[in-house]
This record gives C-alpha cells, structure tokens and sequence, in this order.
C-alpha cells in the first residue's frame, strides 16, 4: 500500500465549536483520504455544516487540531482552505444571478492583460472549454445565471470551484443535489465521481440516502455536534445509517 493512501489527506482531531453557551462541535474526529470521497451525514442541527465551515476556514475551534497529509496547519480564513487546496460549493451557491455565466465563473480570479486590464477575450474561451468539461450547454456565455437551470447553476458553482484557478484537493460540498430533479442530481452525482477520478478528494454533505450510498465509499455520522461513528458504504445499509443518525443505535 501507498504512504498516500496509509497517510489521510484530511485529518481533523477533536475539534470543539461553541456559539456562546451553545456546543455546536464536540470533539469531532475526521478523516478524508487521496481519492475519496466521504459523506458527512447527521439530522439538522447535528453539526454538519459548522464542521465544513471550520474546515474551510469561515469558523475557527475553540480546541482541536488539522492536519493536511499529516502536517499540523492552521485554517484561520477561507483563503489559508484555498491556499491548502480546500474549496467550498454551498447550498446557497453564491452565484450571482444578475451576472452571466462568464463573469461568476471567474468572480474573483478573473484574467487580466497588463495593467489590470480585464482579458475578457481569454475568459471567453477559457469559459466555452469549461463548460465542455462539465457538459453542460447553455445558450450563452453571456447568459444570466438565474435563467439557467438548477443543475446547470450547480455545475457552474463546482465549475469556478475545481476549474478556475488552482485545482483544489480538496472539495466540500453542502447538499450539491438539493433541490434538484432525478436527471439533474445524477449528472451532479456523476461529476463528482469525475472530481475523484481526477485525483480530487470530496466531503459531501447531503440527506438524500440514495446519493451517498451511489458516490461514497465511506460515511461519518454526528449527532448533537459529536462523532457518532463512520461506516464504509460497502458494509453497512440505509437503515443501520438512519438509526445512527436517531440514537436508535
């Protein structure tokens, strides 16, 4: 076996967050490797999404520790996750619906020309060749956003995410498929299976059972901001995931 694949990529350790008296991560234990994705799973208000903020650097733990192939670092804002190769896709998108396709793929790393001129010729095509590689067709680059479909809208987020820039790593995803219809939810579901294909590794938070048992190899369960306990997909079913998820278990 490979040092990378004995080694995880991720490694989050006892991490704590609290909200004034409220514990909303209580000693959480993660473990993400090379290739992988792991599905991050527990009822609303379990402590899913505080965990994902924690890790992309929008929160910071009050204890606890990270480490990026067993390298000790400090995650002290989003842009200390994208100089480690971690990026975000969140529920919300933040996509901005008024503006074209173009422009949110390349919001806040757009190419210049010199003296900071906007290269919007090379976004062009570079926009055009990315939209290939998600398959995705639009009428236009220039586009509104919000006149797309959701999936076309998901596509586009995890497009300026993984495409645009440096290739991240790592990718969290916030309930990618939410709101989507059967067709749009499996080209979302197939293109994560591409991310980790390309050597990209995936922690996806969802609570739709059926997507996680199609892309996952591994589960983590929290329940009330704690490590409940994680199961390789392979040996468990839905059902023992949702009792662990209940305390039934």
């Amino acid at each position: 076996m490979r040092c990378e694949e004995l080694t995880p990529l991720l490694e989050v350790k006892g991490v704590t967050k609290r909200f004034g008296g409220i514990l909303a991560l209580n000693k959480v234990n993660l473990r993400l490797y090379h290739r992988e994705i792991v599905a991050l799973l527990g009822d609303n208000g379990a402590g899913k999404s505080t965990l994902i903020k924690v890790i992309s650097g929008i929160y910071q733990s009050e204890e606890g520790e990270i480490f990026i192939e067993g390298g000790k670092t400090i995650i002290a804002s989003p842009r200390d996750a994208k100089n480690l190769g971690i990026e975000t896709v969140y529920q919300d998108l933040a996509l901005f619906g008024v503006l074209n396709v173009q422009t949110n793929l390349f919001m806040g790393k757009e190419m210049r020309k010199k003296f900071g001129i906007l290269n919007k010729t090379l976004m062009g095509k570079e926009t055009v060749k990315i939209l290939a590689r998600l398959k995705v067709k639009v009428k236009s680059i220039n586009q509104q956003i919000r006149n797309l479909s959701g999936g076309q809208q998901h596509a586009i987020a995890i497009g300026r995410a993984v495409y645009v820039g440096n290739t991240p790593r790592i990718i969290l995803m916030d309930e990618p498929t939410a709101g989507l219809g059967v067709e749009e939810s499996n080209k979302v579901l197939d293109l994560m299976l591409e991310l980790k294909d390309k050597g990209i590794s995936v922690i996806l938070i969802s609570h739709n059972l059926d997507h996680v048992f199609a892309v996952a190899g591994r589960v983590i369960v929290l329940r009330g901001g704690e490590s409940i306990g994680e199961r390789k997909i392979k040996e468990t079913t839905h059902a023992e995931i949702v009792h662990m998820m209940m305390g039934v278990v």
